[in-house]
C-alpha cells in the first residue's frame, strides 16, 4: 500500500519520533503482540482446511477433540495479544499527545506579542484541543491498524501462496488497483482536513467572542448577529465534513467492487477444469477462509486513511505553530536591579507598514525615581510606547536604554524583572484573591509581604468582609469581582513585585472617586525612588507627576510640569480645559 509513504506523513511522524523514544519498550511489546496476533490468524485457514478435511473422511480419530481446542486457543490467543497490541499503542499516542500538548502550550507562552496580534485566540485553542486530538487519532488507532493489519495481510497473502500460487497471482493484479484508489483519496481527505480544522478554529473564535462578550451582546441585542455567524461556521463545517464523508463513501464503493471483482475472478477460475483437477475441496475451502479473513484488515486499511488524512493536516498545523519564532531573547547582560534611568533616542515603530507609524522619533529621557506622565487623545501611541519598553515589541528604529544600556542587551527575564505593570485592562486569573496577587515569580512570597502589599492598595478593605478573605476565587477573568477590586488586587500585584521601573497604564481608570484617592495616596508611596511611566487620560491624576508629555500622532508636541503647560497655553492646556468642561 504505497499511499502510507507520502513524503509529508514521514516528515510529520519522523518529527514525532523524538517524542516516541522514551516508549520504545512498550512499542516493542505492542509489535510483539501484532506479529503474535498475526500468526494466530494464520492458523485459522489452516484449521478450516483440516476441518474440511475431516468432514471429507467422515471424521478422524481425535480430531472431533483437537480441532475445536486448536481453534479455541487460537481465538484466545487472537484476543489477548489484540488487546496488549492496542492498548499498548494507544498508551504511547496518549502519551505523545500530551507531551506535544504541553510543549505547544510552553510555546504559546513564549510568542511575541505580534503573533497574538495576528492569530485568534479560539484558532490557537482549537490547535491545542481539537488538533491534538486529531493526531492523538492519527498516533494510536492509525498505528495499531496500520501494523497489525498490515502484517496480518502479508501473513495471510503467504498463507494463500503456500496453499495455492496461481490462484494468489490475482491478488497482486488487483492490489495496484485498489492501492491507486487510495491514493486518489488521500489527496482528498488531506484538502478536507485542512478545510475542517481552519473551520473548527473559526467556531472556536466565534464562540469564545460572544461568550467573553456576553454582556454586550445582551445589552445590544446581538444574539441573532452572533447566531448567524456561527450558524455560518457551522454551516461550512458541515459541508466540509460532508464531502469528505461522500470521498470515503464513493472510494469504499469504488474498492468493494474491484474486490469483489477479483473474488469472483478467484471463483470463476478454481471452478475451471484445469483447476478442479489440483484443488480439493479442503484446500479451496482454506483459500477462500484466507481472503476472507483479508478483507476485514484491508478495509480498515483503506477507511483509517480518512483518520491518517486528518492526523497529517493536524500536525502539520500543530508543527508549523511550534515553528513560529519565539520571544527575540539575545541579550547576554544580567541584572539584578536596575537605578531606573530611562532614555529613548529617535524611537520609532510600526504594526503594520500599510498604516504608517505608531510612533515617530522620539527622544526623551527618564531620571532614577522621577515620575512622566504622558498623555494625549486615544490614538496618539501611549500604550504603545510603554510597550516597548519591557519589549513586547521590539523598536523599529532607534534605541530605548535602561541605566545607559541598549534594553536588548539585557537578558528578557532580566528587563522584565525591573519592571511592574498596572494596565486599564486588568488580567486576573481563575484563583484565589491571594494567589492573583502573589503571582508567578511573586509565589514565593511571604505571607506577610502578601498581605502588606493588600493593605497599601485597600484590597483587605473589601475581603475582611468576604468569608474566605484573601482566599476568595474571583471567578472567571474576575468577574465575581467588581472593576474597582479588580483594579486594587492588579495594583497590590505590582506592589508586592518591588520593581524599580513602574509602570502605570490607566491604573486608577475603574476606580470611584474615593477608592482613586486612596490608591493614589498608595501609588504615592509606591512611586517613591522609583522611575514610574503614567498613562492617564483624566490629566487631574498626573498634576503632581515631575514631568508631562503630550503625544499627538505619535509624536511629542509639548514637555514640562502641570504648571508649565498649562501656562504654555498650547496642546495640553486645550485638553485640559476641555476635560475641566466636561466636569
Amino acid at each position: 500500500m504505497f499511499f502510507w509513504l507520502d513524503s509529508q506523513l514521514i516528515a510529520i511522524y519522523r518529527r514525532l519520533l523524538r517524542y516516541v523514544r522514551p516508549h520504545v519498550p512498550v512499542i516493542v511489546a505492542a509489535v510483539i503482540a501484532m506479529l503474535v496476533y498475526s500468526a494466530a490468524n494464520a492458523c485459522v485457514p489452516l484449521i478450516m482446511r483440516e476441518v474440511i478435511g475431516t468432514l471429507e473422511e467422515s471424521g478422524r480419530s481425535g480430531s472431533r477433540v483437537v480441532v475445536p481446542l486448536m481453534l479455541a486457543g487460537v481465538f484466545l490467543v487472537r484476543g489477548t495479544t489484540d488487546f496488549v497490541a492496542v492498548f499498548g499503542l494507544s498508551w504511547v499516542g496518549r502519551s505523545v499527545v500530551r507531551e506535544v500538548r504541553a510543549e505547544i502550550f510552553r510555546h504559546y507562552t513564549e510568542l511575541p506579542a505580534r503573533f497574538f496580534d495576528r492569530i485568534s485566540s479560539g484558532e490557537l485553542i482549537s490547535k491545542l484541543t481539537y488538533n491534538t486530538e486529531q493526531l492523538a487519532e492519527a498516533l494510536s488507532s492509525v498505528i495499531v491498524t496500520v501494523f497489525r493489519d498490515s502484517i496480518t495481510i502479508l501473513v495471510l497473502i503467504g498463507v494463500m501462496i503456500y496453499l495455492s500460487p496461481p490462484l494468489s497471482l490475482l491478488v497482486f493484479v488487483v492490489a495496484p488497483i485498489v492501492a491507486f484508489l487510495v491514493l486518489l483519496m488521500s489527496k482528498a481527505f488531506r484538502r478536507y482536513s485542512i478545510r475542517i480544522q481552519a473551520s473548527m478554529g473559526d467556531a472556536t473564535r466565534v464562540t469564545e467572542e460572544a461568550l467573553r462578550g456576553q454582556r454586550i451582546v445582551k445589552i445590544f441585542e446581538g444574539q441573532l448577529y452572533e447566531q448567524r455567524q456561527f450558524d455560518e461556521v457551522n454551516r461550512r463545517n458541515f459541508g466540509l465534513n460532508l464531502k469528505l464523508i461522500a470521498t470515503r463513501a464513493v472510494g469504499d464503493s469504488l474498492t468493494q467492487c474491484v474486490l469483489a471483482l477479483g473474488v469472483a475472478a478467484i471463483i470463476w477460475i478454481a471452478f475451471s477444469e484445469e483447476m478442479m483437477q489440483s484443488l480439493n475441496a479442503a484446500l479451496f475451502m482454506a483459500f477462500l477462509t484466507a481472503m476472507g479473513m483479508l478483507l476485514a484488515p484491508l478495509k480498515r486499511l483503506i477507511n483509517i486513511n480518512v483518520v491518517l488524512q486528518r492526523g497529517i493536516a493536524a500536525g502539520h498545523s500543530l508543527f508549523e505553530t511550534l515553528d513560529e519564532p519565539v520571544e527575540n531573547d539575545i541579550g547576554r547582560k544580567s541584572l539584578v536591579r536596575a537605578r531606573g534611568v530611562l532614555e529613548f533616542r529617535k524611537v520609532s515603530f510600526t504594526y503594520d507598514y500599510s498604516k504608517g507609524r505608531v510612533l515617530k522619533d522620539l527622544s526623551f529621557s527618564v531620571f532614577s525615581g522621577q515620575s512622566l506622565a504622558i498623555v494625549g487623545r486615544s490614538g496618539s501611541g501611549k500604550s504603545t510606547l510603554v510597550s516597548l519598553l519591557p519589549r513586547f515589541y521590539d523598536v523599529e528604529a532607534g534605541n530605548i536604554l535602561l541605566d545607559g544600556e541598549d534594553i536588548r542587551q539585557y537578558q528578557l527575564r532580566d528587563l522584565r524583572r525591573q519592571i511592574s505593570l498596572v494596565s486599564q485592562d486588568v488580567i486576573l486569573f481563575n484563583d484565589s484573591i491571594a494567589n492573583n496577587i502573589a503571582y508567578g515569580s511573586l509565589a514565593n512570597s511571604s505571607r506577610e509581604q502578601l498581605e502588606e502589599a493588600a493593605e497599601a492598595a485597600y484590597v483587605t478593605e473589601f475581603t475582611s468582609e468576604l468569608p474566605d478573605g484573601l482566599e476568595t476565587q474571583v471567578g472567571d477573568r474576575g468577574l465575581l469581582l467588581s472593576g474597582g477590586q479588580r483594579q486594587r488586587i492588579a495594583i497590590a500585584r505590582a506592589l508586592l513585585k518591588d520593581a524599580p521601573v513602574l509602570i502605570l497604564d490607566e491604573a486608577t481608570s475603574s476606580l470611584d472617586t474615593e477608592s482613586e484617592r486612596r490608591i493614589q495616596r498608595a501609588l504615592g508611596q509606591l512611586m517613591k525612588g522609583r522611575t514610574t511611566l503614567v498613562i492617564a487620560h483624566r490629566l487631574s491624576t498626573v498634576e503632581t507627576a515631575d514631568c508631562i508629555m503630550v503625544l499627538r500622532d505619535g509624536k511629542i508636541v509639548e514637555t514640562g510640569n502641570h504648571a508649565e503647560l498649562v501656562a504654555y497655553d498650547g496642546y495640553y492646556k486645550a485638553l485640559y480645559r476641555m476635560q475641566f468642561a466636561e466636569q
